[in-house]
């Protein structure tokens, strides 16, 4: 009989898997304990072996995709076995989608045989058009055609209020001005039917009627491109002025390749309605020597701004990529979104002398075979501090505070995808040398993705330590259910006071972030001031 198994939960946080690489194909024959498939979950990339055997029937999620725990994952059975009972769910539902689309289909058939034919030769259909970038409804402030009217590409239709401000509305196209569909004062959203453009006579209800075609949904596009390309850039009022206050009506096309070149627009004479200046004046302009513009001295800067010579701006092409988050990221995210919404952070920093840390960490390293950061010696003293201040090794449920007699210190490391947390158990019974060693296996087999869910699970504080990329003071997010998280600084080398003199010194700062459900403010400060004996007197964590 076939089985069905399903997308595994291989972490207490799992939610949703990723199958990185099937290792069986369908049809492939499967023995019990063999490997399936390898599978990304928030934490690891991790093998997922078959408790079954048999053959490989079916693959419900392919590689490269994600799918929530429980979903369909494979199914092994006989070779040769009925498995359609089984995928039932997944016919139905195309079954249904099938008939579903059957509808809409015999409802545009209908509308099809309703409208008329295509869209006459000659004949354009203009839509409300996205004026700016978060635009989504416009409204005809005012019509400067009315219906009959002679239409040259160019002229001003209308003008017409966007989110940012009324702006006027120029025509790409020639011929006669066949019906308005938007009247002024009312708004309407982007694509609308704005108007109707073509030759003088055309039955403007058998254009309404008809079904649009693939060349007029091009002509739309290239409206909107047009349309896209004629917006001012900073001054959306569509007219200038020169200095004895006389206006120049020109098209915001027209503007911007004249302020691309340099051409001051009181020098062009206009062909468009009332001398407006339109895209072909400007770009058919040769200026004389007369009106080439001088720079501005102290005794004229309140001249024109006509006679501002153009900026350079630079010009580029503007480029975006996505890319498709993995499941770790996706938890971190909700994750560390949770904490931080949900547990009220406060932070505390103090500054640690680490002369005798220093010596001292150079006194063991100089022993045969052993090595200790000093990553390591803030470890041993968290986990002896947390001994002598129960209070920041607890958890916070809504009814009870739950205190940890056990102390399991969880140690950030960054991977590729994001941060894990490795966890060393009962680190306050860990030598420097255990702790070291620790960390570092750990730190390897994160980055390689091969540690185990249990080896990321269980502990009751954390310590962060961005030192070594030179970061001198940062905050950080508790990793709950722990109340606090200490972030570790670097170590640096400075003037500071002892008896009464200035001396070179080395000092660190770590900053503890507390929740303040379960960790009060003097508990905190309490608990540094024992963390900062530790580390100053390092001889005290070896007593």
């Amino acid at each position: 009989m076939a089985e069905v198994i399903n997308m595994p939960r291989l972490s207490d946080t799992m939610e949703e898997g990723t199958v990185v690489k099937w290792l069986k194909s369908v049809g492939d024959k499967v023995e019990e304990g063999d490997i399936l498939a390898e599978i990304e979950t928030d934490k690891a990339t991790m093998e997922f072996e078959s408790f079954y055997e048999g053959t490989l029937l079916h693959i419900g999620i392919e590689e490269g995709d994600g799918a929530p725990v429980d979903s369909l994952l494979a199914i092994i059975g006989e070779k040769g076995e009925d498995i359609s009972g089984l995928l039932n769910g997944e016919v139905a539902s195309s079954g249904e989608e099938s008939e579903n689309s059957e509808a809409p289909e015999t409802k545009e058939e209908a509308t099809d045989s309703s409208s008329g034919g295509e869209i006459p030769e000659g004949v354009e259909i203009i839509t409300m058009p996205r004026l700016s970038d978060t635009m989504e409804e416009g409204t005809v402030a005012s019509w400067l055609k009315k219906v009959g009217d002679v239409v040259e590409e160019g002229d001003i239709l209308a003008e017409i209020e966007t989110d940012k401000a009324t702006m006027e509305f120029e025509s790409f196209y020639s011929g006669t001005l066949l019906h308005i569909g938007i009247q002024e004062g009312e708004g309407a959203p982007v694509d609308s039917l704005l108007a109707v453009i073509g030759p003088e006579g055309t039955d403007v209800n058998a254009v309404l009627n008809a079904k649009p075609t693939d060349t007029a949904k091009e002509t739309t596009v290239k409206e909107d491109k047009k349309v896209e390309e004629s917006k001012p850039e900073t001054n959306t009022n569509n007219t200038s002025s020169v200095a004895d206050g006389q206006r120049i009506f020109a098209s915001p096309l027209a503007k911007k390749i004249a302020s691309d070149k340099g051409i001051n627009l009181a020098d062009i004479t206009g062909s468009g309605d009332n001398g407006r200046v339109v895209k072909r004046d400007v770009e058919n302009y040769q200026p004389s020597q007369d009106n080439v513009v001088a720079p501005i001295t102290t005794s004229d800067s309140k001249a024109s701004a006509a006679s501002v010579l153009p900026v350079n701006l630079p010009v580029g092409e503007e480029s975006t990529e996505e890319v498709k988050n993995s499941q770790m990221r996706k938890v971190i995210a909700k994750r560390l979104s949770e904490s931080k919404f949900s547990a009220p952070h406060y932070y505390l920093t103090i500054e640690v002398d680490m002369d005798n840390a220093k010596a001292s960490r150079s006194q063991i390293n100089g022993l045969p075979d052993i090595k200790v950061s000093f990553n390591d010696m803030v470890l041993k003293a968290c986990a002896m501090a947390l001994k002598k201040h129960p209070q920041v090794n607890t958890t916070w449920n809504n009814d009870a505070t739950k205190y940890n007699h056990h102390i399991h210190v969880g140690v950030a490391v960054a991977v590729d995808d994001g941060l894990v947390v490795p966890v060393l158990k009962f680190t306050d019974q860990m030598s420097l040398t255990q702790i070291g060693a620790s960390v570092k296996d750990m730190a390897v087999r994160a980055r390689n993705r091969k540690l185990t869910p249990a080896e990321m699970e269980g502990s009751t504080f954390t310590v962060s330590n961005l030192g070594m990329f030179g970061i001198l003071e940062f905050t950080s997010i508790i990793n709950q259910p722990n109340s606090a998280i200490l972030s570790v600084g670097a170590i640096v080398e400075k003037p500071v006071v002892k008896n009464g003199e200035i001396v070179v010194g080395n000092t660190m700062k770590v900053t503890l972030a507390c929740d303040h459900r379960t960790v009060d403010g003097a508990t905190g400060a309490q608990f540094l001031q024992t963390l900062r004996a530790y580390l100053e007197n390092p001889v005290t964590m070896l007593a």
